[in-house]
């Protein structure tokens, strides 16, 4: 081990004194009342000194003020050279960082964000081959598809294969702009999957909405169709107070807004009760004259006696 080695790890006698003056440094750095307690020292090399303090900071758990000093060679004068703030070995750290592609997840997208995506993007695919090449049944060679595109295959006469420019008509590109399908990329295979499995998922059979209702969606009225291979599974909800309204809704879910449960079922009859608690029971206020065990007599004298 050599000298310089030596000298390098052994910390400067002055410039580990100089504690006042690090202290210092830190409080005219960082807020008033933030450095703490002093917390050790270590060399950084020859005549250089880092002193550590403790961050008071709110949110900086374990953090230390980091004041590194200096002096030249056979100079009595400490100067200052960096104050920063720097995590210790119990310090709060905050969490690795993510990718956004990788924090992103459905919903966090509002008005005016763009979603770029990958050029190898699993769920998408290219949505038709052989833009600058002809149909392999075509009458066009290779060498004349490097000519001038014909404005209309009708003003020139002859075969295609005897024309001296490509017929724009006859490429790929222009049937494919034709029908609409112009597109740089369509969805693939894994796309398609992953989009039905999410869709299933919140709007299936299997919901709760779906369990209780009663029918599906393949027989309601109010069932948009769609196009494409998923058209075959899925569809779109247009009944306003349904819960799925607007959403794109499995073959097999069902609500209770369904078209054809517009005839409710009648309420079923209750059973006759066991008391009828609906009749009134007439109770007199006074007795009925033939309640008693004495007959009633009609004769006006003998009524005058009285009896008992």
């Amino acid at each position: 081990m050599s000298a310089a080695t030596t000298r390098s790890r052994t910390p400067d006698r002055l410039c580990a004194e100089a504690v006042d003056l690090a202290r210092g440094a830190a409080e005219e750095a960082a807020a008033p009342g933030v450095v703490g307690e002093h917390a050790g020292l270590i060399s950084e090399g020859d005549r250089v000194v880092t002193h550590f303090f403790e961050c008071k900071e709110l949110g900086y758990r374990g953090w230390r003020w980091a004041v590194t000093v200096a002096r030249a060679s056979r100079a009595k004068i400490v100067t200052l050279d960096e104050v920063v703030l720097l995590p210790g070995p119990d310090a709060l750290l905050a969490p690795e960082w993510v990718p956004w592609s990788e924090r992103l997840r459905p919903g966090d997208m509002g008005p005016g964000d763009l979603l770029p995506t990958d050029a190898e993007d699993l769920r998408l695919e290219p949505g038709f081959s052989g833009v600058d090449e002809p149909a392999p049944n075509s009458a066009v060679s290779e060498g004349m598809a490097e000519l001038v595109e014909a404005e209309d295959a009708e003003v020139t006469a002859g075969t295609p294969a005897s024309l001296p420019v490509v017929p724009s008509r006859g490429s790929i590109t222009a049937v494919a702009e034709e029908l609409g399908l112009r597109r740089a990329r369509v969805l693939s295979r894994y796309g398609l999957h992953v989009a039905a499995d999410r869709w299933e998922e919140a709007y299936g059979a299997k919901t709760p909405m779906a369990q209780a209702a009663p029918a599906s969606c393949v027989s309601c009225g109010f069932l948009v169709p769609i196009g494409g291979s998923l058209g075959q599974a899925f569809g779109v909800c247009a009944n306003e107070f349904a819960p799925a309204d607007g959403r794109v809704v499995s073959l097999t879910y069902g609500c209770g807004g369904h078209s054809e449960a517009a005839v409710m079922p009648k309420p079923p009859r209750p059973a006759p009760p066991v008391i009828d608690e609906t009749r009134v029971d007439p109770f007199p206020l006074r007795p009925a004259p033939d309640s008693g065990s004495v007959p009633v007599i009609a004769d006006e004298d003998s009524a005058e006696l009285g009896h008992s």
